[in-house]
């Protein structure tokens, strides 16, 4: 008999009626059985976050902090094991899962020093005309309601600690709905935060299925929706609550920029080498992973064959190995969807240099030039291991090429030259410019959302803790200022 894994309701463990297995993409085993809560239990959790949401924004930061703390130690402690399960749910090489359960460790350090130093007091004298004479402003943030935080697959752990840590680090209470495909690792935050003296009702983790959703974003209770997937999701949840406050962290097609410069045999190398691991790292299931190349005429010769050969070197296979560095797609559908993206360019006159065969959930990197301005996988975010390289003529053309997209995440541009650097950030339409490197690169305590139709609001710890909070002032009257 297999053991079905308990959901987290209001901080204590609880089962369902019914159950789904949660299967690896690699081989299809089933690697655990989720429990899922009936209506009357999610009723539950978020009356109990509601209930507590007073309580909660008023318990001193240093308990908040001690928590966070503890959770950030205790991923560190169980770092191997949870990296096998992410890699288990998700088909993540385990190279890449304990990367990610490493960022989850910092990312509730940072939420346990944000908590501790957030909501400092901002005073403002309002003395400034003679109708103020005595007065001063003060000013704290507080939390706006309960979070609502949706996660989705391709990070289970970080992604959920992304939505959890400035939750709790701000005084929101949150509940936290993992994406049905990948439940397990959330599960297990869900435990490290059990070990902790947080109020009862302040956190909930629920795997619902994705059709009872809506009634979770309608809920007048949850006035704060966190959510990270897909851009026609998002808008639908935004569009379906237009007085609620929402974050929506979504799609991307992450330009790298080459630029004239950055021309000699080591940077070009370089250039091929992280262009190569970051269009395929978690098979490409990432929102600023590198979708497309744009390479200035005076290296494009030179440049192309290098990330050819470097793509050709990345090891595809077994993400349980070690030596894997690219593994499945979440799903065969989601490979065969890639798989009919590529077909539908080459049969459009798109060159294929290599990679285009998939087996069952897997897809070969691939690499694509000559691809029509008019076909999907130039409008549309592949989310798969699939890069183009286009040709340009100069930073003019090269920044105009980025702009072209409905989306605006990240981009990376690969330059020496401090003034282009400076002109690259004024010039893309992007959250996030990264010089020298790819769009790829996210430190977790930095501002990360985008413009365009990759989402509103940002995340980063600080920064999502501000989303989840407003400002209130507070006016002092017959002071001598």
């Amino acid at each position: 008999m297999r053991a079905t894994h308990a959901f987290w309701l209001a901080g204590r463990q609880a089962t369902g009626e019914t159950a789904f297995d949660v299967t690896s993409p690699w081989d299809g085993r089933v690697v655990g059985a989720v429990s899922v809560p009936t209506e009357a239990q999610v009723e539950e959790a978020v009356a109990a976050a509601y209930a507590v949401r007073d309580e909660f924004a008023a318990t001193p930061a240093h308990v908040r902090a001690a928590a966070l703390d503890h959770v950030s130690r205790r991923l560190a402690e169980r770092t191997e094991e949870i990296a096998r399960l992410i890699s288990a749910e998700n088909g993540k090489p385990m190279k890449w899962a304990r990367g990610e359960v490493g960022r989850a460790v910092s990312v509730f350090r940072f939420a346990s020093e944000e908590a501790r130093r957030f909501n400092g007091g901002d005073a403002q004298r309002l003395d400034t005309d003679a109708g103020g004479q005595g007065r001063l402003a003060f000013t704290r943030r507080f939390p706006k309601g309960v979070v609502l935080g949706i996660a989705p697959f391709n990070f289970p752990l970080n992604l959920c600690a992304h939505k959890v840590a400035p939750a709790i680090a701000a005084g929101a209470p949150i509940v936290l709905k993992p994406a049905p495909a990948t439940p397990l690792s959330a599960l297990v935050l869900g435990e490290l935060l059990a070990e902790t003296e947080l109020p009862a009702g302040s956190w909930s983790v629920l795997p619902v299925p994705n059709d009872r959703m809506p009634a979770l974003v309608q809920d007048e209770r949850l006035p704060v929706i966190s959510f990270t997937g897909s851009e026609k999701v998002g808008y639908a949840i935004m569009d379906s609550v237009p007085r609620k406050h929402c974050t929506l962290e979504l799609g991307g097609n992450g330009a790298a920029v080459v630029l004239a410069d950055f021309a000699s045999d080591e940077d070009l190398d370089r250039a091929a080498n992280r262009i190569a691991t970051f269009s395929n790292y978690q098979g490409g299931q990432s929102c600023i992973s590198v979708q497309r190349v744009i390479a200035d005429a005076s290296v494009y010769d030179r440049l192309l064959p290098r990330i050819v050969a470097a793509v050709e070197a990345q090891v595809t296979g077994d993400p349980s190995d070690d030596a894997t560095d690219v593994g499945p797609l979440v799903s065969e559908e989601a490979a065969e969807r890639v798989e009919s993206w590529v077909n539908e360019a080459v049969e459009a006159g798109a060159t294929l240099h290599t990679g285009g065969k998939r087996d069952g959930a897997s897809y070969a990197p691939t690499v694509l030039t000559d691809v029509p301005a008019d076909v999907t996988i130039s409008c549309e975010e592949v989310f798969g291991p699939v890069l183009t390289v286009q040709k340009v003529n100069g930073e003019e053309e090269a920044f105009a090429a980025v702009n072209d997209s409905k989306y605006g995440l990240q981009a990376g541009v690969f330059t020496h030259d401090l003034q282009t650097a400076f002109r690259a950030h004024r010039a893309l339409e992007v959250g996030g410019v990264v010089v020298g490197d790819v769009p790829s690169y996210r430190a977790d305590q930095m501002p990360y959302g985008g413009a365009k139709q990759s989402g509103v609001g940002r995340e980063g710890v600080r920064f999502a803790m501000e989303d989840y909070t407003y400002e209130r002032v507070m006016v002092l009257t017959g002071l001598a200022l």
